[in-house]
C-alpha cells in the first residue's frame, strides 16, 4: 500500500510540472514581453486538466472500495 501511494505522489507531482499548452498557444504568449501570463495560462490548464482525472481516479477507489468489502 506504501509503495501505491509513493508512485501516486510522485506520478501526481511530475504531472503538475508539465508545459500544458499547445503548439499555437505557446507561440503567442512567448511573444509577448512578460513570461507570467503565460505561465497563469499553463497553470490554468493543468489545473482544469488534472481535475477529471482526480474525480475518476476517486469513484474508481471507491467502487473498488466497496465491491473488496462486499466479497468480505
Amino acid at each position: 500500500m506504501k509503495n501505491k501511494l509513493v508512485f501516486i505522489l510522485v506520478f501526481f507531482l511530475l504531472f503538475l510540472k508539465t508545459n500544458a499548452q499547445c503548439a499555437m498557444c505557446r507561440a503567442v504568449l512567448e511573444s509577448e514581453e512578460g513570461q507570467t501570463a503565460a505561465e497563469g495560462i499553463n497553470d490554468g490548464i493543468v489545473y482544469l486538466m488534472a481535475i477529471p482525472y482526480i474525480l475518476v481516479g476517486g469513484i474508481i477507489f471507491f467502487i473498488y472500495k466497496k465491491y473488496n468489502t462486499l466479497k468480505k
